[in-house]
């Protein structure tokens, strides 16, 4: 009976509004928001990928949600429908420079960069206000009125377009990169300190993209 009495509350939570953000924003008198995410922060291997995102339209017919609850086709084709209905902007900072900045700076430059990036895109700038709302619980320097929001990949649809587009974006950089090491397997686990991962460091080494400034590595 418990069981079923929780099973019918859960079925009765209402979905995430993915435009609150947004909505309260341009109450505000904000022009353009723009949604920041990266990936790869956590891997042992590779670059983390920022994506900023402005939409143009919120109409959306593929599922637009934080891209760790899609699967790689649901990414892809989202993507397909973001590219068209948004401007965009993607910073890809090396493995190089996250061992010689640490992966806290290298992800709030990946995301200056990616920011940058869309607002070249844009034009007549002088004449909006510009907000920026990021995925997590800090904010990078952009000098831009910028709000962070803890899980916000789940909980704005500008924020969950630029989780998908880094997402995307990373995951295909990696399986290029399985195609020069393939014995690390990174189209599998695209860099992510998994056992098998882990094994294979243990019993080769590192790679070039490794992150010698990681645990593991």
């Amino acid at each position: 009976m418990a069981s079923a009495l929780r099973k019918s509350k859960t079925s009765k939570r209402k979905k995430p509004d993915l435009l609150f953000f947004e909505r309260k924003l341009k109450k505000k008198g904000f022009d353009l928001i723009i949604g920041v995410d990266e990936a790869g922060r956590g891997p042992l291997a590779g670059p983390v990928v920022a994506a900023a995102v402005a939409l143009k339209s919120s109409n959306f017919v593929n599922r637009i949600d934080d891209s760790k609850k899609l699967t790689p086709k649901l990414r892809e084709k989202a993507l397909l429908e973001i590219n068209a209905k948004s401007i965009s902007g993607i910073s890809i900072v090396s493995h190089k420079v996250i061992d010689r900045i640490n992966i806290l700076e290298a992800t709030k430059l990946a995301m200056r960069s990616a920011v940058l990036s869309l607002i070249k895109k844009i034009k007549d700038l002088e004449s909006l206000r510009i907000h920026v709302i990021v995925d997590g619980n800090f904010i990078p320097d952009l000098g831009l009125p910028c709000t962070a929001i803890i899980k916000g990949d789940a909980k704005s649809m500008s924020i969950a377009c630029a989780s998908i587009l880094a997402k995307v974006t990373r995951d295909r950089i990696m399986e290029d990169f399985d195609s020069i090491y393939p014995q690390y397997g990174f189209a599998k686990h695209k860099g992510y300190p998994t056992k098998a991962h882990r094994e294979v460091l243990r019993r080769i080494g590192p790679s070039v993209i490794h992150r010698k400034s990681f645990h593991y590595v």
